[in-house]
């Protein structure tokens, strides 16, 4: 039964993308854009959306007077706004860029507020669980995308956005069955003119892939700091660019990765079981003195490294071209 209903998910998806013309947009399809939470990738998003002549208005929305004040001193933002309901009245596209811990909080705030025809879309790095809570709340004939710019660093605020953030960058857009077709379309499309490389992933696979390849990874930088100030918390000014580079991560927000960790609870505790393993075998070569096979291990490891910027060995990047 499962087998069928994935079959048929897959069906849709692909009948949806057959439908679709994926070209770049020649000119940006909306007037009034509203950001809520103007940060790093929020902050980025607007100053993106100038940088390809879009004309129309960016309003900020933020709990934080002084910090919407300073993206709009700054010239990332036309306006502003503390009060979310009020920020996005108007607005034809709003952009969810908090922690998504706060999504459904947010839309029950607004959700009056919104006018008809509107498309809501979000940054996050977790989206099947997220998506079905967000559309149970959006109103008749408000669309929601799910969309996850592969994108960041580790400085967070607006004064660390980049215009260029979303070059040559991967965007995931994660429709499922019921997405509006032409709002996906908008949302596609709109990535595409901001720089990135647009993908189409369902909600379920993506949160399995990035568990492993993204939120594994952060819950490790984290760990491994912490692992050693645990050892002594003295010689951790003695690590060096190798430390530094591993753990570069762990400068992330927590609140953002305690949401995604519960958001993705299920994936990331499928990967933490991989990685222990992994780690678990390691440890008994070096108990056990096996030179030979520790080396075959950090050499498996090495070859797999060495494919990570290889475009031709990276599945999505085929995906977009033979898609494009």
């Amino acid at each position: 039964m499962l087998i069928f209903q994935f079959a048929m998910f897959v069906s849709c998806i692909l009948h949806l993308v057959s439908t679709l013309n994926f070209e770049p947009m020649k000119d940006i399809k909306f007037q009034r854009v509203a950001i809520i939470g103007v940060g790093l990738i929020g902050g980025s998003f607007a100053l993106a959306l100038k940088k390809k002549g879009f004309n129309g208005t960016i309003i900020g929305i933020g709990r934080k007077k002084e910090n919407i004040i300073k993206a709009k001193d700054l010239g990332v933002i036309d306006e502003f706004s503390t009060e979310p309901a009020e920020g996005v009245k108007d607005a034809d596209l709003i952009l969810l860029a908090t922690p998504v811990g706060q999504f459904s909080e947010i839309i029950e705030e607004i959700r009056n507020h919104i006018k008809p025809g509107s498309i809501v879309t979000d940054v996050g790095s977790v989206k099947a669980e997220i998506i079905k809570e967000l559309k149970k709340l959006m109103p008749e004939g408000v669309s929601f995308v799910g969309a996850h710019p592969i994108a960041g660093k580790e400085c967070s605020g607006v004064n660390a956005a980049s215009p260029d953030l979303f070059n040559n960058t991967r965007c995931i857009i994660t429709p499922d069955e019921n997405t509006d077709k032409t709002a996906l379309e908008k949302v596609f499309e709109l990535w595409n003119t901001l720089g990135a490389k647009t993908v189409l992933m369902s909600p379920d696979e993506h949160d399995a892939i990035f568990a492993a390849v993204s939120h594994l990874p952060h819950v490790l930088a984290y760990v491994l700091i912490n692992a050693i100030m645990d050892l002594n918390e003295t010689i951790l000014p003695h690590g060096g660019r190798g430390l530094r580079d591993m753990t570069r991560i762990a400068l992330s927000p927590p609140e953002l990765w305690r949401d995604i960790c519960h958001y993705n609870k299920e994936h990331i505790l499928k990967s933490l079981d991989c990685f222990l393993s992994s780690i678990s075998h390691v440890k008994k070569l070096i108990e056990n003195s096996d030179w030979d096979n520790l080396e075959k291990e950090f050499e498996k490891a090495k070859t797999g490294r060495a494919q990570l910027d290889s475009e031709k060995a990276n599945p999505l990047a085929q995906a977009n071209r033979q898609r494009r």
